[in-house]
């Protein structure tokens, strides 16, 4: 008799189980709710693998799939913001036609603007999602952990996951990537710092600036990019103008001049890494020796030459490597007009030089655009704004639209905090219909 019991619990467990799995394969909302949990998976392993990343991007692009609404997807792309990205993409796929590369070479060009087609799906997803907020603490969270981590590896190198070359402080990828992730974070919890001052909330604001100061702490002790050191006066430049009053600007600049003297007296590793400006423009200048600074100059001027060749349409997608070939000097020698590459190390550039005026016209387009929809006074409205930023000035050091870590930084900021923010508006209108 208990065994029969026992087996028909069981079976009815089953059934339940199983009809609760079908209830939750057939509602939508399930189905969003899995979307967002991948995306908060994408956001928070995008510091430590490309290729997590990578699969938990498809895997919430494939989650969108069994109840997206396709009249209302494809109404969204009509938007500007929504259009211009797609419109680099089918330029890069039109460059192709005049180029004078392989066609694997062409193809392989086409590659680093893909991404850009996720964008207008973040945006109409988070337009409806409220679990925006939950991407950029997922972002945060995996930073500050690798924060942790590459004080761990700077103390003891040989817990480092890449080791070829090895870098002081880097456990995964590269203090490029590093640099990008901690000067984001660090400059974007400044605005809920201020919120909750004005809200008296002390000890959550102290929390957050002593977490905000960790990520400048490693960046100036352990290792932070050339590019970081030029961008982030910048981002808090553009924070104090849109935040704080010109008596808190004063205040807030003369502690952060007391504080960089500080630390670089107290950093040699922070010494160094400006130091190389000055030597790496000399080396280049008297010798032509292919250093870090001396290399960017090179291409810049070679690209420019480049550019004054096809000013309209370019040579086309994928045509950058075999320009720099047919310009290079003799193999061997120790120059840095010698190297080739398929990068001029600036967005502009790397867009001139495929497709002309007409590249570039869509670049900006983007960027503006963008620009224009983070105006408001919000958390989402400051981090959207703060991606957007940070990308175009970074993008004068390097093509980091089309890189992999960067852009996917821009794609998913933009798209989350865009989806929130048109969210937001449409709750405001609908709140000032029903009050009128």
């Amino acid at each position: 008799m208990t065994a029969q019991v026992t087996g028909q619990a069981t079976t009815l467990a089953r059934e339940t189980a199983g009809q609760m799995l079908s209830r939750r394969l057939r509602s939508p909302a399930a189905w969003n709710e899995t979307v967002d949990w991948f995306a908060i998976l994408t956001a928070a392993s995008l510091p430590w693998s490309t290729s997590l990343a990578g699969i938990f991007n498809a895997l919430t692009l494939l989650c969108m799939v069994p109840f997206l609404d396709v009249r209302a997807f494809l109404q969204s792309l009509k938007r500007p913001i929504c259009a211009a990205p797609i419109a680099l993409v089918l330029l890069a796929l039109v460059g192709t036609l005049w180029s004078d590369a392989a066609w694997g070479a062409r193809f392989y060009a086409v590659n680093p603007t893909v991404k850009l087609l996720v964008l207008p799906v973040l945006l109409y997803h988070f337009e409806r999602s409220p679990r925006g907020r939950w991407i950029f603490v997922a972002f945060l969270v995996s930073c500050a952990l690798l924060s942790v981590m590459s004080w761990l590896v700077a103390v003891y190198p040989n817990l480092a996951l890449k080791n070829d070359p090895p870098e002081r402080g880097i456990f995964v990828k590269n203090y490029i990537d590093q640099s990008q992730e901690f000067a984001l974070c660090a400059v974007a919890l400044a605005y809920p710092v201020v919120m909750l001052l004005r809200e008296k909330r002390y000890w959550l604001a102290g929390l957050l600036t002593a977490l905000a100061l960790s990520f400048f702490v490693n960046m100036a002790f352990v290792v932070v990019s050339r590019t970081a050191l030029v961008t982030v006066p910048i981002m808090l430049g553009v924070f104090a103008l849109l935040h704080l009053s010109w008596r808190n600007i004063a205040i807030i600049f003369a502690a952060l001049i007391a504080g960089a003297a500080i630390a670089w007296q107290a950093s040699p590793q922070l010494r160094k890494t400006a130091d190389t400006f000055a030597s790496d423009y000399t080396r280049y200048v008297e010798k032509g020796e292919p250093t870090s600074a001396g290399l960017r100059l090179e291409f810049w001027r070679k690209s420019l030459g480049f550019f004054a060749e096809a000013p309209i349409k370019g040579h086309g997608t994928g045509s950058t490597r075999g320009l720099f070939e047919r310009v290079a000097t003799p193999a061997g020698q120790y120059q840095a007009s010698a190297e080739v590459i398929g990068n001029p190390h600036n967005q502009t550039l790397n867009v001139a030089v495929q497709w002309g005026v007409i590249g570039i016209a869509v670049l900006y387009t983007i960027w503006i655009l963008h620009l224009r929809l983070f105006r408001g006074d919000s958390l989402a409205n400051w981090v959207g704004l703060l991606v957007v930023v940070q990308n175009v000035f970074t993008s004068l050091f390097n093509s980091h639209l089309f890189d992999f870590h960067e852009g996917w930084m821009y794609v998913i900021g933009v798209g989350v905090a865009g989806g929130m923010v048109i969210r937001a508006q449409q709750a405001e209108a609908k709140m000032g219909e029903a009050g009128s």
